[in-house]
């Protein structure tokens, strides 16, 4: 695979929430992170994403925002 995102983090699937459209995927990254994301049903079911199995989150953003508690 190869794309022009640089934010590729490798990790492993810990759990798949199912809704009706849409389904939360977790990814363990390592170090104690875990990514969240949201994406339809039937690309979870087209890439077939489980628990357990290795996957990437591909970060592709034009801005990010700092913010600390006041």
């Amino acid at each position: 695979m190869k794309l022009s995102a640089r934010n590729q983090l490798k990790g492993t699937i810990i759990s798949i929430q199912e809704g009706a459209v849409n389904g939360i995927v977790k990814l363990d990254i390592g170090g104690g992170n875990v990514i969240s994301s949201t994406i339809s049903m039937s690309a979870i079911q087209e890439l077939g994403l489980e628990p357990g199995k290795t996957a990437y989150a591909v970060i592709k953003a034009t801005s990010v925002m700092i913010g600390v508690d006041e």
